[in-house]
């Protein structure tokens, strides 16, 4: 057996699980799950209707680099959303079976396993698949720390030299899982002078960069910003998006690699090998889903009705800040992050995922410790309902504002 596999960390989810073990919530509130992030908006008609159509490419064997016209429609969609001038779609896209995917698959393209003393650089708080691609590519993880002092930036400059120069891969997450941050130009400035300067690889996970609450500002991308700073040919640069939350539809498994050339004839060859090529109807269904923006604005008026009335509804019971995008509430709490939510899910049947979980101890700190993540990915009626819930649980537990000062 694969003896990294003992370095994996337990899925926050497990944790949660363990956590909430043996507690038994009042039988007559329905459940409300607010701790995983996976999208409860109905799937676009289009999609299935395209779906339907195209059953007959089950008949047929994909080919790993996708079909012609997917990749012309990622590409011209690529183009118009990150004002690129131009993108190939021979050699600058490639379909993915979704971004969870082609995250972990393409640290095996770019790390060498021989390589004892590799560094994958990644936010601290992160999904985890950063972490788990980093440890099974043979190399170690390194925490950049968001924390509220930062702004719940990473704090890039506090990574020293040491570490840059033994860094062979760089994840980013913008809009941020799950502070819902959003880079600057700035920080993209920062970041492709360090790979110019140490040569390791950037990959942009995008997968929450359409949703988002000002139609007029939609956040910036890594190919954006390359453009915007003069860099042609996205060297050492993938970005890389998703139908998952754009399109309400993570079943699909549907998203994209776009940037380098020269990463994506890589992540092609190992992908030949690797056989995750998107089924024929998949990629038809794709085709619809990036060929039109209307299912999308739709989507997001749903998350901005939702976070306004959640928020009205909880803070400043539980102080909230609002996100810059996606589709979490990034909150601290006044106590132990896992305490409050178990002592939540016990009172209210409401479903929270302790911050912790989703980082590490680094640099003297867990910067997720004391936080909890709130997804608001289903029903505005349902937002509203737990909102109630929650404002409740803080205005008429005795036991929070004693705790809440012990904590402190």
């Amino acid at each position: 057996m694969n003896p990294r596999l003992a370095l994996l960390h337990p899925y926050p989810f497990e944790k949660l699980r363990a956590l909430l073990h043996g507690v038994t919530p009042p039988a007559a509130l329905r459940p409300i799950n607010l701790s995983i992030g996976e999208p409860q908006h109905p799937t676009p008609p289009l999609l299935k209707e395209a779906m339907g159509a195209s059953l007959a490419g089950l008949s047929r064997y994909p080919l790993t680099k996708g079909l012609p016209e997917l990749r012309g429609a990622l590409a011209q969609w690529l183009v118009r959303r990150h004002g690129l001038d131009a993108l190939d779609p021979e050699t600058q896209v490639l379909p993915v079976a979704g971004t969870r995917e082609a995250i972990f698959s393409i640290a095996q393209v770019v790390l060498d396993p021989t390589e004892r003393e590799a560094l994958v650089a990644c936010p601290n708080p992160f999904y985890q698949i950063y972490e788990g691609a980093a440890l099974l590519g043979g190399a170690t993880a390194y925490y950049v720390n968001a924390t509220a002092a930062s702004g719940f930036r990473c704090d890039w400059a506090a990574v020293p030299d040491a570490v840059w120069s033994r860094t062979r891969l760089l994840y980013t997450c913008s809009p941020n899982n799950p502070t819902g941050q959003v880079m600057t130009l700035a920080e993209w400035r920062t970041l492709f002078a360090l790979s110019d300067r140490f040569g390791f690889t950037i990959v942009s996970d995008e997968c929450y960069g359409e949703i988002y609450f000002d139609e007029a500002s939609p956040p910036l991308g890594a190919l954006g910003a390359a453009r915007q700073l003069g860099r042609t040919g996205f060297q050492r640069l993938l970005a890389m998006g998703s139908l998952s939350k754009r399109s309400n539809a993570p079943g699909l498994r549907s998203g994209f690699a776009a940037g380098d050339a020269a990463l994506i004839r890589d992540f092609t060859l190992y992908r030949t090998y690797h056989g995750s090529a998107l089924s024929n109807t998949v990629q038809q269904a794709s085709l619809a889903a990036w060929g039109d923006e209307g299912h999308v604005c739709a989507n997001r008026r749903l998350y901005r009705e939702k976070f306004a009335r959640f928020y009205e509804l909880v803070n400043p019971a539980l102080p909230l800040s609002m996100p810059e995008a996606a589709f979490y509430f990034w909150a601290a709490v006044p106590i132990d992050d896992e305490i409050f939510a178990r002592e939540l899910f016990s009172a209210t049947n409401v479903t929270v995922l302790p911050g912790s979980y989703l980082s590490r101890a680094a640099h003297g700190v867990n910067p997720g410790r004391g936080y909890v993540r709130i997804a608001l990915v289903s029903t505005v009626e349902e937002a509203v309902e737990a909102g109630a819930r929650l404002r409740a649980f803080m205005a008429t537990s005795p036991w929070l504002a004693a705790a809440a000062q012990s904590h402190a």
